[in-house]
């Protein structure tokens, strides 16, 4: 299940909950905003490419673009954490990738558990 944990902490970091693009919307507002246009703006969005731009310049943004993409990091483990055993009982026959775990956690949003479903709602 380490894959599963892995693949749910890359799934949720690229598409976090609410929307599967939340993460990369992140970036382009708040103390990212300036440097996404100026280095990940012509990055095709999906599939973590927007974060993966980001970090690949992360030693030329500021302290609080950092601090705003580490604040979103620490969401993410706060979700990996919560929904790891939701995900291990009703994902397991999921194959990774393209989000489809989230969108699995989704279809059993009545199912989940309350830590990982209080996830779903903020």
């Amino acid at each position: 299940m380490k894959t599963l944990s892995f693949v749910l902490v890359v799934a949720v970091m690229f598409c976090f909950v609410s929307s599967l693009s939340y993460a990369q919307d992140v970036q382009k507002q708040g103390a990212c905003k300036a440097y996404y246009e100026k280095f990940c703006k012509n990055v095709k969005p999906g599939q973590g490419r927007i974060a993966q731009c980001m970090k690949q310049h992360e030693g030329e943004i500021s302290l609080a673009c950092k601090e705003q993409l580490e604040a979103e990091r620490e969401k993410a483990r706060d979700f990996v954490k919560a929904c790891k055993p939701d995900a291990e009982k009703f994902c397991k026959d999921v194959k990774p990738g393209k989000g489809l775990i989230i969108r699995c956690l989704k279809q059993h949003q009545a199912e989940l558990s309350a830590n990982c479903g209080g996830c779903f709602t903020k």
